[in-house]
């Protein structure tokens, strides 16, 4: 190879790489949620389930959830919307346990475990990505103008919308 075109492949090798991170990046860069349940469950526990609602992909620690204290509770919004802190997705699931209680079980339980203490396997009945988290100056201020505005499904991507 002539040293003109190990020069074009290093760029485009460069290019290309470049390009990977910076999607990557994207990706990682925290979204706001907005969702609504068909009951009271912002202090329950959330947990993913797998599509079919069969398994447990995701679950916090006890003791992740007893450092983080409150942070990870959501934000009330208005005409019962809640500002997601945690990880809500549309296949979130709520355990019949608070976030206190959860907090001070020695260790997670064990999968079957979990699976048998979920409250409801389908509580969201409404979930909005709004963007970046960094785009809000006041996050909840300025999601509950778009609620009382009736804009919020323009303003966001509405990811899962079904009756109560």
């Amino acid at each position: 190879m002539n040293a003109k075109t190990l020069l074009c492949t290093a760029v485009i090798s460069c290019c290309a790489a470049h390009a990977a991170t910076a999607q990557h990046m994207r990706a990682l860069v925290p979204h706001l949620l907005v969702y609504k349940t068909r009951g009271d469950y912002k202090n329950l526990v959330p947990i993913v389930l797998s599509d079919d609602k069969s398994k447990i992909v995701s679950y916090p620690d006890p003791h992740d959830v007893k450092a983080a204290g409150n942070r990870l509770l959501p934000t009330p919004l208005h005409k019962g919307y809640l500002l997601d802190n945690r990880g809500i997705n549309a296949n979130t699931a709520f355990l019949n346990m608070t976030w206190e209680k959860y907090a001070a079980l020695p260790s997670a339980p064990s999968a079957d475990e979990l699976l048998s203490m979920i409250k409801d396997k389908d509580p969201v009945v409404m979930l909005c990505d709004c963007g970046k988290k960094s785009a809000f100056k006041h996050p909840a201020e300025d999601i509950n103008r778009l609620i009382d505005g009736k804009k919020i499904s323009k303003a966001c991507t509405t990811i899962k919308n079904s009756k109560k």
